[in-house]
């Protein structure tokens, strides 16, 4: 696997995500900290590097984003990019082209794709038939080839909300396409896959791994339709790595007894209503962080 992280053991490969800190593209999603905030943080967390995070989070100049990341003592991983795959009438090349050229002057290695579903939010989505989804794989594969040439890693990203969510749609992009994986253990468990499984099952097709904790009991009322997403978010629905229902160490383990070399992105999605009272969701953050380290002592 080529994802350009050359550090070894767990600790190196530990990154962040503003997400984590309540910071997302969804309009209307919560209060959103400064750039200059949640990056300090990162840092003070012992985090390494960080995902992009949402267009306007750093500056859209490559260059004095790379700077802004050097300056807090972070590296650049990469980041989300959703695109419409689904939709033959609708060329992805464009975006992509213009996100890889800021990863690449960034130095930042790997583009995490979501099939978007083209709403906005990630609460509803249409349903794709035959034709629909062999748009979507094809396109996958293409992006995925194009960015190779780049150096960039694109993997495919199960996402609530989007035209990739449930254990259905997970098996036909792996049938369907070559385009690696983004192991995102708390979409997958909410969207009904068990990432301990997937990852025992294909670890040749995860590349890209985000890390979240689970409180079952949200996701299921997810799935059924009793809550949102957003909705099951604000409730608490993701909790510190180790105090959900994911099986967050027997994941790493699968993944580092099969060679896995990329990065644990923690991105445990938050929503705020405002400017946090006393330490905010670094908090969580740091928890995280020290159970990941735990684990690269065992």
């Amino acid at each position: 696997m080529n994802t350009q992280n050359t550090d070894t053991g767990i600790i190196g490969r530990i990154a962040g995500a503003p997400i984590s800190w309540g910071v997302c593209e969804v309009p209307g999603w919560g209060y959103q900290l400064g750039t200059e905030r949640v990056l300090s943080e990162m840092r003070q967390a012992g985090l390494v590097a960080t995902e992009f995070g949402p267009d306007g989070f750093l500056p859209d100049d490559p260059r004095a984003k790379a700077e802004l990341l050097a300056a807090h003592g972070l590296r650049a991983v990469g980041g989300f990019v959703p695109v419409v795959l689904h939709e033959p009438k609708i060329d992805p090349l464009p975006q992509i082209e213009a996100a890889l050229a800021g990863f690449t002057a960034a130095g930042a290695g790997v583009m995490v794709l979501a099939a978007a579903s083209g709403l906005d939010g990630y609460d509803a989505r249409p349903e794709l038939d035959a034709h629909g989804w062999r748009a979507l794989c094809a396109q996958a594969d293409r992006i995925a080839e194009r960015a190779a040439r780049e150096g960039v890693l694109a993997c495919l990203h199960p996402h609530v909300g989007t035209m990739v969510e449930t254990r259905d749609d997970v098996q036909r992009l792996l049938d369907g396409a070559e385009i690696p994986l983004c192991l995102d253990t708390g979409h997958l468990m909410v969207g009904g896959t068990d990432p301990a499984e997937l990852a025992r099952d294909v670890p040749g097709r995860i590349v890209h791994t985000h890390l979240k904790d689970v409180d079952a009991g949200h996701a299921a009322r997810v799935r059924e339709g009793v809550l949102s997403y957003t909705e099951a978010v604000r409730a608490g629905m993701y909790r510190p790595l180790g105090e959900g229902d994911a099986d967050i160490a027997g994941i790493v383990a699968t993944l580092e007894a099969n060679g896995y070399d990329g990065w644990y992105v923690m991105e445990q999605d938050t929503i705020l209503e405002g400017e946090p009272r006393g330490a905010g969701p670094v908090q969580d953050v740091v928890l995280g962080a020290n159970f990941l380290r735990g684990l690269s002592r065992v």
